[in-house]
Parts: structure tokens; sequence; C-alpha cells
């Protein structure tokens, strides 16, 4: 594929290096724009970039990877960019829920049939919820593929929306307003509290709310990602590789990215676009950098922040009456080798229970290094667990550190019971909070992994990438269809479509 040149030389701000923000950097230079990402970080990649202690690469956030299948986003992504697929292994299984109180997990297979039948082992009686899962998930996902705009907010995303339905589509018009909770009450599976408790661990790892808010849409796509020929992956030396591709493309098609600027406002005239503020944060030197359009990889808060007087006064009362999203309390672990059981699962799941200062009952998601996979020295493994948790007090408490300290150490403490965390094992004990996140990512508040997907905030509902300011576009986790790498790469092939046809391309 040539590196195409467009005559008008068109400009192009990206502010944020995320994965949706290098996507749709790379890509809009590989159709010959001109191309300039300003990222406040050291680092791009943003919850999905590395950092390294003492030998060891700890992922920041993101952990696994969809969409490397044939068909998949990443794939097809890497393809238009003519990039080397990265090499990675399938996760078998997905992951390893254990259950409150309970030694043996609950495997989430690959395969269908062996999933299928340890569901069926594990939840007797509940094949119809699982059914109809797989019912709405396969429709879901061929409408999925044929890149339709959710939601639509212009003649032209209204097409491309009519373009993508299919008779089969018609199968998800009835679950448009449902939630899993209510799923369950009809088909008479609510009183399953084993069934429920998976149910609440999973979703709230994908959707940030439990089963009884999670959208079953967007549920069934997160219940079934897991299955071949869909499945998630395990990458070779670290989550980086994907923002480091993605950086190289933009470098070789002439874009540029600038580490360590902060963009500071977006500026507007005549109802259009015009161009950002942006500070070098070591000079703390400021100027104007003009655009044709904006795209802003950020969340819907630092939008508003960002727009300043210039934010549509109902985009912004919209915004301000969102539910508070979630933090992400990580702790990320260097140990020996010896630490971790024999045929560990690459992702487990725990139920955890934190009570301090605030009470919570979560869950811990850990992801574990493999040997060879460049994450650890030989004989040596990285333990990265994570877990969602309110932003409030983290800003409120007088006693962060003690704070910080206590959820280290019950972590630690639910760790142990199936890792051999003893003293001499650990070599590097570090956490993260929603203080941290937002210092490293901007992200407002340190708010991760998006809106949350209940109803009012999933597909048809949910915030357009099309801002109501022409020549300005979200693309991230806070559009559909949602959060991971996957999620928000589809937003940015999105946002590229919509560039080129505003351009009459």
């Amino acid at each position: 594929m040539g590196h195409a040149t467009l005559s008008s030389g068109r400009c192009v701000v990206v502010i944020g290096a995320g994965m949706g923000g290098l996507t749709a950097a790379a890509l809009l230079a590989r159709r010959g724009y001109r191309v300039r990402v300003f990222d406040q970080a050291q680092v791009a990649g943003g919850c999905a970039s590395t950092f390294k202690r003492r030998g060891f690469t700890f992922d920041v956030g993101a952990t696994q990877v969809a969409g490397l299948e044939p068909g998949g986003i990443h794939r097809q992504i890497f393809a238009q960019l003519d990039l080397p697929l990265p090499a990675a292994t399938p996760c078998d299984p997905a992951c390893a829920v254990f259950l409150p109180g309970e030694a043996e997990p609950i495997r989430v297979w690959r395969d269908p049939a062996a999933w299928q039948a340890e569901r069926q082992r594990q939840f007797p009686g509940s094949e119809p919820f699982w059914q109809l899962m797989q019912r709405l998930f396969k429709p879901s996902w061929r409408f999925q593929a044929r890149e339709p705009v959710l939601p639509p907010r212009s003649p032209w995303d209204l097409w491309q929306l009519t373009q993508a339905l299919r008779p089969d589509t018609l199968v998800t018009v009835p679950y448009t307003f449902a939630t899993v909770g209510q799923v369950l009450q009809q088909l008479g599976l609510a009183g399953d509290r084993r069934l429920k408790t998976f149910l609440d661990l999973q979703l709230k790892l994908y959707s940030q709310v439990g089963a009884d808010d999670t959208a079953v849409l967007y549920a069934a796509t997160a219940l079934s990602m897991s299955q071949a020929p869909q499945g998630l992956w395990h990458l070779h030396g670290s989550m980086q590789v994907l923002s480091d591709a993605l950086e190289k493309s933009l470098g070789r098609d002439g874009g540029l990215l600038q580490l360590n600027h902060g963009v500071r406002q977006i500026h507007t005239a005549r109802g259009r676009v015009t161009g950002v503020t942006v500070e070098n944060q070591k000079t703390k030197t400021t100027w104007v950098e003009p655009a044709d359009h904006v795209v802003a990889n950020v969340t819907v808060q630092n939008l508003v922040q960002l727009l300043a007087d210039d934010a549509p006064q109902g985009y912004r009362r919209r915004v301000e009456g969102l539910p508070q999203g979630s933090g992400a309390f990580v702790l990320y672990l260097g140990v020996e080798a010896a630490a971790i059981p024999a045929d560990c699962p690459p992702h487990l799941q725990f139920f955890y229970h934190y009570d301090g200062p605030i009470a919570e009952n979560n869950t811990l998601f850990v992801s574990v290094s493999r040997p060879g996979d460049g994450r650890a020295p030989e004989g040596r493994a990285t333990i990265v667990a994570s877990s969602f948790t309110d932003i409030a007090p983290w800003w409120q408490t007088t006693h962060y550190d003690g704070m910080k300290q206590a959820y280290t150490d019950g972590a630690i403490r639910r760790l142990s019971s199936y890792f051999d965390l003893r003293g001499d094992h650990l070599i590097h004990v570090e956490a993260a909070t929603p203080r941290t996140f937002a210092r490293f990512t901007a992200r407002d508040r340190g708010t991760v992994g998006g809106l949350g997907m209940r109803v009012s905030t999933f597909g048809p509902f949910g915030f357009a990438n099309r801002t109501p300011i022409p020549g300005l576009w979200l693309v991230g986790d806070c559009t559909h269809p949602g959060e991971g790498t996957a999620g928000v790469s589809y937003s940015a092939q999105t946002v590229v479509q919509q560039i080129e046809a505003a351009e009459g391309k």
C-alpha cells in the first residue's frame, strides 16, 4: 500500500496518545493527512502502556487484547497500516474465576463446547441464559463488523447505520432497553446466587457495573468474546507492542507524536473547531496549533473541560449528569517464579473485600506473565492485580498513604490464598490508585474504563464520536462500543471514516 498524498494538506490534531488516539492518528496519516499528536505522558499507550522496574515490565492497566483473530479489529487495522501482526497466544482458559469461599475456579474455556460443559456443570439449569447470550451475540457481532455508526448524529452516520442493518439484527431489538438482571428475572434465574455472583464479577470487569445494571446487548458480547473463533490474547513482549507499532506507522507516514506536551484548551470560531493550545511541559511554553479537525482521545469530562466556555450547554449538562465513573487500584508484583502455581492460567479473578476508610466488595482481576514473554527475567514473573474502586475517597482522605498501604496489604493477603507470596518470593511491590492514573494519564480524577455499560450509555444511547462542534471528534472508551483496546480501536476507525466523509472522500 502506498503512502497517499492529500493535496489540500488538511491538518488533524489528536489529543492523547492512548490506543484510540494513536489508531486514529496512524490511519489518518496513512491516508495523507498532516497529523500532530500531543500527549502529556512520557510514553505513548495511555492505560495500555507499560513501565519497567528492576528488570520487570508491567502493563499499566490493560493486560489482554481482543481482535487479533481473522476479521478482528486489530488485524484489520494492522493490515490497513501494512504492519506485521504482533506475536500473541490465545488465552485458554480466558479466565479462572474464584467465587467467594470456593477453592476450585470456574474456567472460562476458549473452546465453545468445553465452556458449555463447564457452565452446565457449574450452573445447572442456566443454559437458557447462555443460549440467549449466543442468540444476541452472533447478529450483534455481524452488525458491528459492517461498521455502523452509533449513535448517529448526521445523515451520513444514519446512512452507515442503516447499511449495517440486516433482518437478523431485529432479533436484538426487543432487548434494547433490557439489563442482564431483568433477563435473569424473566428466565427464573434471579435466585441463583452463584450464577449471579459469577456474572457480577465478570461484568464488573468489562462494563464497570454489575448484572443488574449492565445492558444485556453489551453483556452478550462481553460474555461471548472469550470463545473461538474470537478470543482473548496474551501479547508477547507486553501491551506496549501495540502502541509501538502504531507509533512506528505514524512516523513512517509523516505524522508527528510529541510526548510531554499537554493540550490545555480546544478553540472554536463561528461554531467550528480551529485548533488547540499546547503546553511544553518541560519549558512551560505554550502555543496555538491550528487544525481543520481535532480528534480527542479523552474522557467526556475532560472534553468539556478543554472546551471551557465553548462547550455547548446541553452537552455540558449531560456530562455533568453522568453517574460517577470508577477508578482503579492496581497492584504490581515482581516475584520469583516459585510463587506461581503449576498450570496457572494467564488471567484469574478473585472476590475481594476491603474494610477500611471505605468498605468495598469488589473483584481482583489478576494477570500473570508467561515464561519467555518478555515481562520478567528468567526464573521470575509479574503479577498485575487490579480492582475497580470508588474514586471520591482517594481524593478526600487526608490519610492517602495509609489507605494505599492498607489496600496493598489487603490485596496481597487475598492473592496469597493462591500464590506463594512469602517474603523471599516478593522482589518488587508497587501500587497505583486513581490519583496515580490522574497524574500519568490526565484522565479526569483518574477514572478508567469509560462510562459503564448501562442502557443509558450504551450503543444508541451513548456519546457519539461526532460532537456538537463541527470538526471536533471524540474517540476512546466513552464512545461506542466501549472499553478495551478493541473497543477504542473501533471508535478510531469510525472517526477516520467520518472525517473522510466530511472531506468528501
